[in-house]
């Protein structure tokens, strides 16, 4: 039923996959005994089989426990009809039947190539999980391979694993075309059905930390730190940065000599904007450099956990809220605090003008 040419397969699977034979073997043994089993429908109980690898044959035995009385007939012999079969069984021995299954040898070949098949899958698999598994949050360049009504899929080495961009991980704007070469952030590595499943972004706040630590030796490093980053993919960037070096400017390690980091970066995220702000362990002086290019004239906690009033130049507060509200929504994410932007005029006719000593000073020039 097995011939020798199969034994020599497996002697090669385990040269160029790694897969050892006997992992092989044992799969398959547990297969055609299973196969077995469905075939006889319940009527043999326990059953072993036995490969012969030099006559290339295989053979089937019931296994039954010979007892004093029988309670399971599929896998319990009595004493009396043991004795019959084999004189000098006795009291907890295995009894061993030899089991002929008919018309065996199609279903024998057919469960054989099922489960080399699926073993490789699973090496595979594994083999991409165990080489994925420390990729979550790098950054990667891969290729991009085809693409379906929602989700890009991207080669990221060889064509062995593919990493897959779901809608929300796209950004507005962006195109992407068959072949093109691109950078990616990888969110997360997980087990799939059909194997390893990377997932990869474009839009993840993460791709912004990750270029600019491949961007700026003093990131990598880790002289300076990215504290927090706070993104609307496409369009707009906040960064917080700080050193604890006092002799390391550390916007300008992000800047660039003339700019040429950080407009590496945005070239590379097709010109969507970047505010690098220096982050502060003060919160209040944190939200009013996180409003940024906005000027603040002071900033106020308010009753509440977390939550500050900014107020701003009647000039500036379009500034400081943004388009359709962004540059306010986003310092609120990269703060952590809710933020309640007011101008000057509107704060005093409420009665909320800054008053010495409520407020955080802030010393802040326009940019």
């Amino acid at each position: 039923m097995i011939n020798k040419d199969f034994f020599l397969a497996l002697d090669e699977l385990e040269k160029t996959k790694g897969i050892p034979r006997e992992v092989f073997l044992e799969a398959l043994e547990n297969a055609l005994i299973s196969a077995c089993k469905k075939q006889y429908a319940g009527a043999v109980g326990e059953v072993e089989l036995k490969l012969n690898e030099e006559k290339g044959s295989m053979e089937f035995f019931t296994v039954k426990t010979v007892v004093e009385e029988v309670e399971d007939r599929e896998k319990e012999i009595s004493l009396e009809e043991a004795q019959s079969i084999k004189k000098t069984a006795k009291v907890g021995d295995k009894l061993y039947e030899k089991l002929i299954p008919k018309d065996f040898s199609r279903i024998a070949a057919q469960t054989a190539k099922q489960v080399i098949m699926q073993k490789l899958r699973e090496t595979e698999r594994d083999a991409a999980m165990s080489e994925f598994a420390d990729k979550e949050g790098t950054l990667m360049v891969g290729v991009i391979r085809k693409k379906d009504a929602k989700n890009v899929y991207v080669d990221l080495g060889n064509g062995q694993i593919e990493g897959i961009m779901m809608p929300s991980d796209q950004v507005y704007g962006e195109t992407y075309n068959v072949n093109d070469k691109i950078k990616v952030y990888v969110k997360k590595v997980k087990n799939g059905y059909n194997g390893a499943q990377v997932l990869v972004s474009r839009s993840s706040p993460g791709l912004i930390r990750k270029l600019f630590e491949e961007e700026v030796p003093e990131i990598k490093q880790g002289t300076v730190i990215i504290k927090e980053v706070s993104r609307e993919a496409g369009a707009r960037s906040k960064m917080a940065i700080y050193s604890e070096d006092p002799r390391i400017d550390a916007i300008g390690a992000c800047v660039g000599n003339k700019g040429s980091r950080v407009n590496a970066i945005v070239s590379e995220l097709h010109g969507e904007k970047i505010d690098i702000i220096p982050w502060s362990e003060n919160p209040l002086e944190f939200i009013a450099k996180a409003l940024s290019p906005a000027k603040v004239i002071s900033v106020t906690q308010l009753d509440g956990e977390k939550t500050a009033m900014a107020v701003v130049p009647d000039d500036k507060l379009s500034l400081a809220i943004g388009k359709d509200g962004q540059n306010a929504r986003l310092a609120v994410r990269l703060t952590g605090w809710k933020i309640d932007v007011k101008s000057l005029s509107a704060a005093t006719k409420l009665g909320l003008a800054p008053v010495e000593g409520e407020e955080a000073d802030v010393d802040q020039e326009d940019e």
